[in-house]
């Protein structure tokens, strides 16, 4: 079994906490899902907000989905002029047979603009 890193985002429509837990969990529900993962292949999560978020972590959507034993941290994205508003992004750390090759990275909604190169 190898360590492997999945990359996703999401755009969030506004800066409100329900609606941030809302729009995380469904960028980790699709994470799961597209790598046929399970909670223990989780190592951990690296969760990022831009700077115009600020009504909750996060991490809290994964604890809400019962992630409750996977270490978890957030950190404000870089404030890069021109840059993408209201985005999260998410780096998890898994256990995978899955090679590089096939891990789906997930960038829902206009998030997808952000890497085109690996967005599926």
């Amino acid at each position: 079994m190898a360590v492997r890193a999945v990359r996703g985002a999401v755009q969030l429509e506004r800066d409100e906490a329900d609606h941030m837990r809302e729009r995380v969990a469904a960028l980790l529900e699709a994470i799961l899902a597209r790598n046929a993962l399970t909670p223990d292949d989780l190592i951990s999560f690296w969760f990022t907000a831009t700077p115009d978020l600020h009504s909750d972590f996060p991490a809290a959507a994964a604890r809400g989905l019962g992630l409750v034993d996977v270490p978890l941290i957030c950190a404000q994205e870089l404030d890069v002029e021109g840059a993408m508003p209201r985005v999260v992004r998410v780096l998890a750390h898994i256990e995978t047979d899955l090679p590089r090759s096939e891990i789906s990275h997930v960038y829902l909604g206009a998030a997808a603009a952000l890497r085109k190169d690996i967005a599926q």
